[in-house]
């Protein structure tokens, strides 16, 4: 017993021994990023509530709120506010959701009256309420009775939810794509009989137009849509030609590989030239299938498509390497037994590379969402030091933080203005980590 006592003791002062040295070799790292990583972030969070600009650099005041509100200050009226387009988009949404509904419980009412079933009655009535509920709220939304029409898409919403726990009889899987494909032909009917008076996506269109920080989110969230599937897509297809036996491929490897290593600002110069509207090799190209001349640096439409086609040349090369890592760690016994069995290549793509390529996919659309919604350089080479030709048609979040800190000398509201993209991110990676828990495959 005294024996296990001194062994347990100094297994003990081993293990505080080997602990603290190795929190000694980790020392200098922790103190490199607590100055020029952790202090930063912690001292801008800081100022973002200071009123710290180039008249009080020396003296900043704390005002609260005030610069996360300024923000969002829009510069004109709009004619009508976000509660009454977010309860009339919310009804037209959930009105072609229940008209989508209202026909597959038709068709299987109509199947369950034929064959004489049990629920029919249940399924019947369901028709007519989801009926009732649709007119009701047509009529509350043409003479633009908001009060009505919000109570009515909270019980719209419950109604949802209830369907969702306790389905209704006979249910037949129509699949999602035909759901979602009625619902998008209903919500565009609303529109084109002029039934929408108010709609979310135009007051949108609005606000951005009042705001230049809330232009700068929507131009980000353009820029991330356009590019991050781009990018996972042409770097999936790049890898799985670099996995075939090939000759040179090592060739072609570094060669899709040098774009990511490349300066940005060298990229971004002779890809200026490129985009030249006169002289550039894309109007050339175009020209030569009797395509006119596209303003790529010169309208506002191209702006952030242009930023967009640069960004993914530079960054498939890394996305691919990194997926041809993933499809190398795939044990070849699956394509064997696949093959056996007589499966085909497309059957063997979908059924076993891409479900076994989910960990490398999550991984490469956390770290592109992340860089995207971080895009600066392209933009200011690419314009010149302007947040596009004209209109803040490039400003994105991370232009607008350098815009307010060093040409208006606004130091608080660039502050502010970015932890406003932090959280953005931070809400985005949360909501794709909860995603990926059920989508992403580890196989041991």
């Amino acid at each position: 017993m005294k024996n296990r006592i001194v062994y347990v003791g100094k297994a003990r002062k081993r293990y505080w021994r080997e602990t603290f040295q190795a929190y000694l070799f980790l020392l200098p790292a922790f103190v490199i990023l607590g100055i020029f990583v952790f202090w930063p972030i912690g001292y801008s969070l800081i100022l973002s509530f200071f009123k710290w600009d180039f008249t009080n650099q020396t003296s900043p005041f704390f005002h609260g709120f005030a610069n996360y509100t300024k923000l969002f200050k829009l510069e004109m009226a709009l004619p009508y506010s976000f509660g009454q387009a977010a309860v009339y988009s919310a009804f037209y949404i959930l009105a072609a959701y229940l008209l989508t509904r209202l026909i597959f419980l038709w068709v299987n009412y109509t199947k369950a009256f034929e064959q004489h079933r049990s629920g029919s009655d249940r399924l019947l009535r369901m028709t007519v309420f989801y009926g009732a509920l649709t007119v009701l709220g047509l009529v509350f939304a043409h003479y633009g009775m908001i009060w009505p029409l919000f109570v009515l898409v909270v019980a719209m919403g419950g109604l949802f939810l209830y369907e969702k726990r306790k389905p209704y009889p006979f249910k037949k899987s129509a699949g999602l794509w035909s759901y979602a494909l009625l619902v998008v032909l209903f919500y565009f009917a609303f529109k084109q009989v002029a039934m929408v008076r108010y709609e979310l996506f135009d007051f949108l269109l609005l606000t951005k137009e009042s705001s230049v920080f809330v232009k700068s989110i929507f131009n980000t969230v353009y820029y991330v849509i356009l590019t991050t599937p781009a990018e996972i897509v042409i770097s999936l297809f790049l890898a799985l030609l670099l996995n075939l036996p090939l000759k040179m491929k090592a060739f072609f490897r570094t060669s899709y590989f040098i774009p990511y290593v490349t300066s940005v600002v060298a990229i971004s110069l002779v890809w200026r030239w490129m985009f030249n509207d006169e002289y550039g090799l894309f109007n050339y190209f175009l020209s030569l299938v009797d395509i006119g001349k596209v303003k790529w640096l010169t309208h506002e439409d191209w702006t952030i498509p242009t930023i967009a086609i640069v960004s993914i040349w530079k960054s498939v090369g890394y996305n691919a390497i990194i997926f041809l890592a993933g499809l190398q760690s795939i044990d070849k016994s699956y394509y064997e037994a696949a093959e056996v069995d007589g499966a085909s290549k497309l059957q063997n793509f979908f059924h076993i590379t891409w479900p076994l390529l989910s960990p490398t996919t999550f991984f490469i659309l956390i770290v592109s969402v992340i860089g995207n919604f971080k895009v600066f350089t392209q933009v200011y080479v690419l314009y010149q030091a302007l947040p596009g030709p004209y209109n803040n048609s490039g400003m994105t979040m991370v232009y607008y933080i350098f815009d307010k800190f060093y040409a208006d000398q606004q130091m608080g509201e660039a502050s502010a203005a970015a932890y406003v993209l932090f959280m953005v991110i931070l809400v985005l990676t949360f909501f794709q980590f909860r995603v990926g828990k059920q989508r992403v495959q580890y196989v041991g």
